[in-house]
């Protein structure tokens, strides 16, 4: 069946009229930085920086060989080959990580070193302190 350009106009005009219509009674989304932390405030959701960002795909390397760990035994109370995967995890569950990575950190030459031995290059020290950062309950 074709359709007349008239008819495809029409339907065009119909259905941009209603989508004009939903607009006018929708609730508006929110306008600042601060609405939008208000609103995820109750999912625990905290922002990531461009530099945390970038170390995502990093984090996503590891192949959970432990050699990290044979160096390291723990960081912060988290066996380090876990430590990329909590970065990974969903952001909203990361707070329950906080008990883990809440503990003594290991001396900054010993993450260093477990950091040299990784095959894949993932960055220990940073994503420690990343995930640090997000587990905490206060912003």
């Amino acid at each position: 069946m074709t359709v007349s350009r008239r008819r495809a106009r029409f339907r065009l005009a119909v259905a941009y009229g209603r989508h004009r219509l939903r607009r006018r009674f929708q609730t508006p989304l929110p306008s600042t930085a601060e609405d939008v932390l208000a609103g995820r405030a109750e999912d625990r959701l905290r922002p990531v920086t461009a530099e945390e960002r970038a170390l995502m795909p990093l984090a996503a390397r590891c192949i959970g060989c432990g050699l990290c760990a044979l160096v390291v035994k723990r960081a912060a109370g988290a066996r380090l080959p876990d430590l990329a995967a909590a970065y990974l995890r969903d952001p909203t569950l990361l707070p329950d990580a906080a008990a883990d990575l809440g503990g003594d950190p290991p001396p900054a030459d010993a993450l260093a070193a477990a950091a040299a031995v990784c095959p894949v290059g993932v960055p220990l020290p940073e994503l420690l302190a990343t995930a640090q950062r997000l587990s905490r309950n206060t912003p």
